[in-house]
């Protein structure tokens, strides 16, 4: 017995040594960071296959989102866990991608019921023999010829997929009988067809015990033993509804429903709103109608919060261990309903609730009463969910309506709610105005929901629906006296402002580099403004939006394409120079673009562990002459050991490998004001310096969480990713030194500020530290060294990093620095503009004002 232990023990580790090789080639959504840091493959054998799995799996998530999920994963009787409906395509198509995929799940210990289909192949073999695959309502008529070919192509896939698991040293058990149990679904229709009346759970519970994958096909046979056809999204329906996991995900090749009018993937669907129109579409037939059909009647059955994800396969992980997820997610929801009175709303005390959510009223400056009150005298329609996930109201008393609240919690924003409810309020309104606080964290889907906007003073005005331009300059004229005489009293989103007023002077420091780069740019080829032609794929964030903002108002530069999958086919907003469309550009659409010379400068504005197919493609392009440059804003080559990328911190790195390099990672926010402000001591520190830092709620990016929830965040402080953070380890990595980290988000909106102590290795006073900083960093436009502790207000909408503080404890042995910076500037949108002015050759601060502050 202990033999046999041992023998089993070892061929895990050798076939997790090959399943790791594999995952590396196979997997896109892990990053090279980790083959960096864990090479060579013998030393992943000194580490167990969970952990390994894990660590792999921090590269597309946070540790607290896979460690939250493991231990919800790991909570229930492991049969629970997950049932997953793979289409017949893709083991065809993509079998040892699936096969990776289910064995990192087996080796971190979890156990995913697994049912497949087989359609497409089927088809192709009832082609070879001349028949013509037959349906009625998307079910396939199987007749007792067709039946041979359905049930020879089920065990033969079957088989595919179980070999495959058990090369990576995974235990698999083939299930392609004795699981349904199903009477004719209508003879004379559909002939051998089924329909399931009972589920045995024994096979499946007995492969999981034995520590084997289960592994079905949707066979079901008669009480006689007849085998019947079952379509396979109904037999994982069936499973569900028997084993009620915590998860649900169909994989197919799609990664998605695509809608056949637009083409796009849709992101997510709420039944109970959304099913009879969907169903009414023209290219929701066949399958898709069959699917949508199912999951309806599925989840009809289990708890509200129950869903239905449907993704690719590359995906599965950051579906199961991510808050965003993947693909397209169904869920039942809930309907919308439409008051047009307070005394049609059954339960107020959800409508003060709701209400609540407002940052006017909920800062005091209003109560819920007394604006409910003044709905009682105006014309209004308020629309939301059952629940009141989300809230909004539009006022019915001006020429052109006005959107006067939109209130929506986390989960309304995250479940698609905040789209249907505009859907709605649209159909009713064919014009409508609305303003927004520039630093509403939805300002990007406010500009997507527009025909136009307007900014001044902090403000956002935004419309639809106005053609005549006399009622459009009204309309801008009254929003201008309102911003400039502090009328407006109301403001749309789901956050407090975070904007504050100067109350000091300030003293702005003119400042010069020479940077080695030519004053006189270059003639771009290809360009007929002579300007370099920038592609920006991930333009929808704040990051993206501001470096639009600033490449606007460049001498040199123009955008020609921007990637952004949810605002396809919107106009660019804030960008004046040309037309520009939003486009969702595919890794072929990238190689193409690099073949035909029509971009410059690629500037990669996605989340981490995405960008490495786009980057690929790149250079792939079979015409590519090396020119175009690339810069990486995500974490992914910030640990390049190859010396293909070069990391873009310009006051701390080589401008002339910069200048010179192809290939550039944008450094992250944290980390830049951290090295900034470490990096004059480093030779002094005697031990680790401690970082505890603060950013603005903008840093959690525009995806609804608890980290850019303000009502959550109001009067709290919220730390997160206590060790082992990304930016720890860039920041360690690139001092040489290591450091300790702490990050966490406050309630205002954007910027850092960092109290950095460093033990010292000799007695230094402040003054010989202050000296030190203001020697090293003489001559740098964007960092400014002060006397005084910097605030963080102060740096907000700033183009650099301020240091300060510098005190010194009474041993002299220990000092503490303060540093702020804009996260979305200098930490990430002005660092890019740096790195492309030096890889493009132009003046280093081209583009960029000199405007930071100085205190003492």
């Amino acid at each position: 017995m202990i033999r046999k232990a041992a023998k089993l023990a070892a061929s895990r580790r050798v076939a997790s040594s090959v399943l790791m090789k594999k995952n590396f080639n196979n997997l896109s959504c892990f990053s090279s960071v980790f083959i960096n840091r864990y090479t060579p493959v013998v030393k992943i054998r000194e580490y167990s296959t969970r952990s390994t799995v894990i660590q792999l799996l921090n590269n597309i998530g946070s540790k607290r989102e896979v460690e939250q999920y493991l231990k919800y994963f790991t909570s229930v009787s492991q049969q629970q866990f997950a049932v997953i409906k793979v289409g017949g395509a893709i083991i065809t198509q993509q079998l040892p991608e699936l096969a990776s995929c289910l064995a990192f799940l087996y080796h971190v210990g979890l156990y995913p019921i697994v049912l497949h289909g087989t359609g497409p192949q089927i088809n192709e073999l009832l082609e070879n023999e001349g028949v013509e695959p037959d349906y009625s309502d998307g079910i396939r008529i199987t007749d007792e010829k067709t039946m041979a070919v359905v049930r020879k192509c089920f065990l033969e896939q079957n088989l595919k997929l179980v070999t495959a698991l058990e090369k990576l040293g995974v235990r698999a058990r083939p299930i392609t009988s004795g699981v349904f149990t199903a009477d004719y679904l209508d003879k004379e229709k559909y002939k051998l067809v089924g329909n399931i009346t009972s589920v045995s759970k024994i096979p499946v519970e007995a492969s999981i015990a034995a520590g084997a994958l289960p592994i079905l096909t949707s066979l079901a046979e008669t009480p006689s033993g007849q085998i019947l056809n079952v379509n396979a999204d109904v037999a994982a329906g069936e499973l569900a509804r028997v084993f009620e996991p915590l998860k649900i995900v169909y994989l197919n090749e799609k990664g998605g429903i695509i809608n056949g009018n637009t083409g796009e993937k849709i992101s997510a669907i709420n039944l109970d709103e959304e099913y009879d129109d969907l169903m009414k579409e023209s290219w929701v037939k066949y399958g898709t109608k069959l699917k949508i059909k199912e999951i309806k009647d599925l989840l009809m059955h289990l708890p509200r919060s129950s869903s239905v994800a449907i993704i690719d396969v590359n995906d599965l992980q950051k579906e199961l261990f991510t808050d965003s997820g993947a693909g397209t997610l169904i869920r039942r929801g809930y309907r919308l309903m439409i008051k047009s009175s307070l005394e049609e709303f059954a339960q107020t005390d959800l409508l003060r609730a709701a209400l609540n959510r407002d940052p006017e009223i909920a800062s005091g400056k209003k109560s819920a009463a007394s604006y409910l009150r003044e709905l009682e005298t105006i014309p209004f329609k308020a629309y939301g969910d059952e629940p009141l996930e989300v809230l909004a109201i539009v006022k019915e008393d001006g020429d052109i309506p006005t959107l006067d609240k939109l209130m929506g919690s986390k989960n309304g924003w995250l479940n698609n709610v905040t789209d249907n409810i505009f859907n709605a309020i649209k159909k009713d309104y064919p014009k409508l105005q609305w303003i927004v606080r520039e630093d509403d964290p939805n300002t990007s889907w406010y500009f997507s929901k527009s025909e136009g906007s307007y900014a001044k003073n902090g403000y956002i005005l935004f419309w639809y629906g106005l053609q005549d331009p006399q009622n459009l300059m009204k309309l801008i004229s009254n929003f201008s006296y309102k911003v400039s005489s502090n009328l407006t009293s109301t403001s749309i989103g789901s956050h407090p402002s975070s904007q504050q007023i100067r109350g000091y002077s300030t003293l702005i420091s003119k400042r010069c580099y020479s940077t080695q780069t030519n004053p006189n740019p270059p003639i771009r080829e290809g360009s007929n403004s002579g300007k370099s032609k920038v592609a920006l794929i991930g333009a929808r964030g704040f990051t993206g939006q501001n470096l639009i903002s600033m490449i606007d108002k460049h001498p040199y530069l123009e955008l020609t394409h921007v990637s952004s999958r949810e605002l396809k086919g919107q106009k660019l907003q804030g960008y004046d120079k040309s037309n520009i469309i939003y486009d969702n550009l595919q890794v072929e659409d990238i190689k193409k673009l690099e073949n035909a010379g029509e971009v410059d400068v690629w500037v990669m504005a996605l989340p981490n562990g995405v960008c490495k197919p786009f980057v690929d493609a790149i250079e792939s392009s079979k015409s590519s002459s090396g020119n175009s440059k690339i810069i990486d804003l995500s974490a992914d080559y910030r640990f390049d050991e190859t010396g293909e990328w070069i990391y873009g911190l310009p006051e701390l790195n080589s401008r002339v490998a910069i200048s010179n390099a192809r290939k550039i990672s944008n450094p992250g926010c944290y980390a830049t004001a951290a090295q900034i402000a470490i990096k004059p001591l480093v030779e002094f520190a005697s031990g680790r310096p401690s970082i505890f830092g603060v950013s603005g709620y903008s840093g959690a990016g525009t995806k609804p969480s608890p980290k850019n929830d303000v009502e959550f965040l109001s009067n709290n402080l919220i730390p997160y990713s206590l060790t082992d953070h990304i930016h720890e380890r860039e920041i360690s990595s690139q001092l040489g030194l290591e450091v300790c980290f702490t990050p966490h988000v406050a309630q205002w909106f954007q910027g850092i500020t960092h109290t950095i102590s460093i033990p010292l290795n000799k007695k230094l006073t402040s003054r010989d530290v202050r000296n030190i900083y203001q020697e090293r960093y003489a001559g740098e436009q964007l960092i400014s060294v002060g006397g005084e502790v910097p605030f963080v207000k102060d740096i907000s909408g700033k183009h650099g990093v301020v240091l300060g503080g510098f005190a010194v404890n009474a041993k002299q042995d220990r000092v503490v620095i303060v540093a702020t910076i804009d996260n979305l500037l200098k930490g990430a949108a002005t660092q890019c503009l740096q790195n492309i002015n030096l890889a493009m050759k132009y003046g280093e601060y081209e583009g960029i004002p000199d405007d930071l502050v100085i205190r003492g």
